[in-house]
């Protein structure tokens, strides 16, 4: 298995969560710097020698990382997001499954407050009904069947809703639990209300209006 985190200024996330993966023999680890100006790339050294450099753009370092990857499993996991105990193995028993085509967590946040429990029970309930998955929900399938869709499309913003419509038409998505442990920094930040709202306004206005990618990314501000 692939572990594959494309990463940019992410020195304040990176160590705690690649402290929390314990990877093993029957794992690599794979950082792909955007062009990182803090010590994300020193601390990635840590832990792996796969450390490579590419254009900026998530899906553009996710589908190169995923070009060097030697595992017939890739997880896509974002550098602010801790996996559960247990989840590579996790992993492996969901794609035992030949009717699965790709699978990715249920998220919670550390957070414990209504607010955010309520956004996370929405953003479960919402994978389940859509078949979509989240880029901050760990996704996971076989190499293959990744290469087999053209891997994320090189788009700025919702490479992650694309791919799933792309993989399920394939078979089926599984949306696992234990919960994957994301990042409330953009709500700390921008406030939950915005945030929620603004996020579905891009969803909608990307599946349902069709609108470009390209012209969405300007609502959509960095957070690190």
């Amino acid at each position: 298995m692939s572990i594959i985190i494309p990463v940019l200024n992410e020195g304040a996330t990176l160590d705690r969560t690649l402290s929390a993966l314990h990877i093993g023999q029957g794992e690599e680890l794979i950082i792909v710097d955007g062009g990182s100006t803090d010590d994300t790339v020193e601390i990635a050294s840590r832990y792996t020698e796969k450390i490579y450099k590419s254009g900026k753009g998530r899906a553009r370092q996710m589908n190169y990382g995923a070009e060097k990857a030697d595992g017939d499993i890739l997880l896509f996991l974002h550098a602010d997001c801790k996996l559960p105990s247990g989840a590579f193995t996790l992993i492996r028993n969901t794609l035992k499954n030949d009717n699965v085509s790709f699978g990715a967590f249920d998220i919670t946040y550390p957070d414990r407050s209504i607010c955010l429990g309520l956004v996370s029970f929405f953003a479960n309930l919402r994978s389940r009904i859509t078949s979509i998955a989240y880029g901050d929900q760990g996704i996971f399938l076989r190499k293959e069947t990744f290469l087999s869709v053209g891997g994320f499309p090189d788009i700025p913003l919702m490479e992650d809703i694309e791919i799933s419509r792309r993989l399920k038409r394939l078979g089926r998505a599984r949306f696992i639990t234990p919960p994957i442990t994301a990042s409330p920094r953009r709500f700390k930040k921008e406030g939950i209300v915005y945030t929620v709202l603004r996020d579905w306004r891009l969803a909608l206005s990307y599946t349902i209006f069709k609108t470009p990618p390209e012209k969405l990314i300007k609502y959509y501000r960095d957070v690190r």
